[in-house]
């Protein structure tokens, strides 16, 4: 399975996806969904994928593909809009191309897709594309857009994400919400890619990979899990005859 984050804020971009994939408990393997179209001064844009694997990887391949082609590709759209409508297009094509084979197989046609960075002359933005290659886009109200595992980690980011949150807190919630994902299912693990984006930058400057060995990683996970045994042990017991 997969979990994978993205949050607009005003500072800029934060991007967090794990790297486990799995088809069952005896068959799980490591394939990173993070994945980075730039032109340094002009464009930085990222894509993250979940479902099947597949799909994901035609539609990255294409994409790359397309980028040394006469016709439209990432380094040629003219703003993000155009780069989400691109991106739809080549799931659209993929389509056309394996579902009815897939079909015959019993397997869906299972793909999401975010796509987020900036172009210049632009805001940064987000979108999250589905299957059919229709998308949405994160809005000030819904700064952030989540796809696989999300239930897990949603409650901390509606919690403390808004647009004015920095860049560094928005990683710590991001890493806090993927552990509570990793923590509640085994089809979501480590290594992590993190990507943060400062607003008009243009070219990625953090892009790290996390694995069980990093030591503010291992800090925060621990850290984390004590306050929240301190302040649940300090709520307050029912009183049940006032209830």
């Amino acid at each position: 399975m997969t979990y994978c984050v993205a949050m607009r804020l005003d500072a800029g971009l934060v991007f967090l996806s794990d790297s486990r994939t799995n088809a069952g408990v005896d068959h799980i393997n490591t394939f990173r969904k993070m994945h980075v179209f730039a032109k340094d001064g002009e464009r930085v844009l990222v894509l993250m994928t979940s479902g099947n694997l597949s799909i994901s990887q035609s539609v990255v391949n294409t994409l790359r593909e397309k980028l040394d082609a006469r016709g439209m590709n990432l380094h040629k759209v003219r703003n993000m809009f155009e780069a989400a409508k691109h991106v739809g297009d080549c799931l659209r094509e993929i389509h056309d191309r394996d579902a009815e084979a897939l079909e015959k197989f019993g397997v869906d046609f299972a793909s999401a897709i975010i796509l987020g960075g900036q172009i210049k002359g632009e805001e940064p933005r987000v979108f999250s594309i589905y299957a059919a290659g229709n998308f949405i886009e994160a809005t000030r109200e819904t700064p952030y857009f989540q796809i696989g595992e999300s239930k897990y980690g949603k409650p901390i980011i509606d919690r403390v994400i808004s647009p004015r949150t920095s860049l560094d807190e928005a990683a710590k919630c991001a890493l806090i919400s993927m552990d509570s994902t990793i923590r509640s299912n085994l089809s979501v693990d480590l290594p992590l890619d993190l990507l943060i984006y400062e607003r008009d930058a243009l070219k990625v400057r953090q892009h790290v990979v996390i694995t069980r060995d990093t030591a503010y990683y291992g800090q925060i996970r621990k850290q984390w899990g004590e306050h929240l045994r301190q302040g649940f042990a300090a709520l307050p017991d029912p009183d049940w005859s006032g209830l």
